[in-house]
């Protein structure tokens, strides 16, 4: 594969810069989860239009409301939450 090989993949992790490894560690999950065939099944699915009831839509803005602002909570906030 002409340079393309496992040891060149660690030659270029190695050279990651240290705030650039969770951008290169999620992309690189998303490259390996894509060879998995139940998850390749779900990228290939089309895509389904269904409206929203208007209570899923009023969710779904109070959702987004909350992204904006900043009402969020970490996973091991959430998986507290959950008793997890």
């Amino acid at each position: 594969m002409d340079g393309f090989d496992r040891n060149r993949l660690v030659q270029l992790a190695d050279r990651v810069p240290d705030e650039a490894i969770p951008a290169a560690t999620r992309y690189l999950e998303y490259l390996a989860d894509r060879g998995d065939p139940f998850v390749r099944h779900l990228f290939e699915a089309p895509e389904e239009e269904e409206d929203l009831s208007e209570a899923g839509q009023r969710l779904l803005g109070e959702a987004y409301d909350d992204i904006d602002a900043g009402r969020l909570c970490g996973k091991d906030e959430l998986k507290r939450e959950l008793g997890l």
